[in-house]
């Protein structure tokens, strides 16, 4: 019933424009020449763009600017009210001039219902209007398809436009040239220089009344005439923080985002530091929140992409695939694929298999490689070992930690000759992770150890000597 009301409203405040136009001021009535504003709507029709299009409007009203041209490509609406912004352009006393450009451009949905509501429509060529239905793209019911035929009728009156082509407009997608056909837009220009130069000594209806327009100049002489604008033409667009909102509001990049911050956040945790990957995650989410805050994002398709990270991450955990590796491969794949209601707000489906891959890819090599290398204990050969110095790192007593080769090692020495922490050692043997080390100038050996470290056969001892220079032996 809202809906209902807000689309009656809205028609009756175009009935009541249309009456006060017609008695107001007469054809001939000459616009000034303050200047021309450019605004550019791309993208999603979203809270930034709604804004930055709403203050245009403003702003040209205030300035008393020659006209405000509008420039159009656009797929639909997401979180905006575009029959509250219509209304400001039926309701502006400066002309508002839309043009669906440049070639290849669209304007679907609440594009659609724009393009109807300024007071000139132009397209260029090689674009397309419509269909009109739905308008929002989040919320199809918001404005049902039944009601968009007579808000489209109603824009078609106020602009003179045809009124049955207008109304094509709300279920089929119309080129630049079928569109001219049925009249549902003024005309078909190439650029906007086109759009304002054509417009010159044109009488236009505002809500104000009637008025002639004054936009161009002629220059040059003989062949090399051309017409150029007669007065300044401001382009305006969105400042850098409206940028950024209206990149995060893309539901492609919203999606990519939320994989990879939670991808970047693992990475870190496997890291076991938090540093420059784990902040860069961390602002992906956050963008990725944002993002999906203007968007008809489905809870349980998120819980299914994070489920998906962490049953990938407990195999990396547990060093090989397993069962958590099929069932986050089958929640990836299920979470991207079903992550948006709406409509026409899904990911293509080629960006969905290359993120698929760049995910799974991570987690079943790239994060293990990883984790290998940083945690796997170094392989020597014993005998390159064996003869090397180092330094303690803590006393060895009878065990510590020394340093080799830029490497933290497990140490063991007799307990006749304890090495303090810095001293010099020197490997003289190896068993398995622990290194058997003595002081750099020759150590003891202790009569308990002199057991382990006796030959079998000649007599000899392991460095190649007899023993008997062991001078500090004890039990001799």
């Amino acid at each position: 019933m809202r809906v209902l009301a807000a689309a009656l409203v809205f028609t009756a405040a175009a009935v009541g424009i249309l009456d006060a136009t017609a008695g107001a001021t007469a054809p001939g009535a000459a616009a000034g020449r303050k200047g021309i504003d450019v605004v550019e709507v791309g993208g999603l029709l979203d809270p930034p763009t709604a804004s930055l299009v709403v203050d245009a409007i403003r702003n040209a009203n205030r300035t008393g600017a020659t006209m405000l041209v509008v420039r159009l490509d656009s797929r639909g609406a997401v979180d905006v009210d575009a029959v509250a912004i219509a209304r400001a352009m039926l309701e502006s006393k400066v002309p508002i001039v839309a043009w669906v450009g440049p070639s290849g451009a669209q304007a679907k949905g609440a594009a659609t219902l724009l393009l109807e509501a300024a007071t000139v429509a132009f397209v260029a060529p090689g674009s397309s209007v419509g269909p009109a239905a739905p308008v929002r793209l989040d919320e199809p019911d918001t404005i049902p398809n039944r009601l968009v035929p007579p808000l489209l009728t109603g824009l078609a009156t106020l602009g003179d436009r045809e009124a049955a082509g207008v109304r094509r407009l709300a279920t089929h997608e119309l080129s630049a040239n079928d569109a001219f056909r049925a009249h549902a837009v003024d005309g078909i220009r190439p650029t906007i220089g086109e759009v304002i130069v054509t417009l010159d000594g044109k009488s236009v209806r505002t809500a104000a009344g009637k008025v002639e327009l004054s936009t161009a100049k002629v220059i040059g002489h003989g062949t090399g005439r051309r017409r150029q604008p007669n007065q300044n033409v401001v382009f305006d667009s969105l400042s850098l923080g409206q940028r950024v909102q209206h990149a995060l509001i893309s539901p492609s990049l919203a999606y990519f985002l939320l994989l990879a911050g939670l991808g970047l956040i693992v990475f870190e945790f496997f890291a076991c530091s938090v540093g420059f990957a784990g902040a860069v995650g961390a602002l992906a989410t956050i963008g990725a929140c944002y993002g999906f805050s203007h968007l008809p994002m489905r809870w349980w398709a998120v819980a299914l992409l994070v489920v998906a990270v962490f049953g990938l991450s407990i195999d990396v955990q547990a060093g090989g695939l397993g069962a958590w590796t099929i069932i986050g491969s089958a929640c990836l794949v299920a979470g991207s694929l079903t992550l948006y209601g709406g409509v026409d707000l899904n990911p293509a489906w080629w960006l969905i298999l290359i993120v698929c891959i760049v995910i799974a890819g991570f987690f079943l090599f790239a994060l293990p490689a990883f984790v290998r290398a940083r945690f796997s204990t170094p392989t020597v050969g014993r005998e390159g070992m064996i003869g090397e110095l180092g330094t303690a790192e803590v006393p060895v007593d009878p065990d510590g930690v020394v340093m080799i080769r830029g490497a933290r090692w497990r140490a063991r020495t007799n307990r006749a000759t304890p090495i303090g922490s810095g001293d010099s050692v020197r490997v003289v043997a190896v068993e398995g992770l622990v290194l058997e080390v003595e002081p750099e100038a020759g150590g003891a050996r202790d009569y308990r150890d002199r057991a382990r470290h006796r030959p079998s056969g000649n007599g000899s001892a392991p460095d190649g000597s007899d023993g008997a220079g062991d001078s500090t032996e004890s039990g001799s």
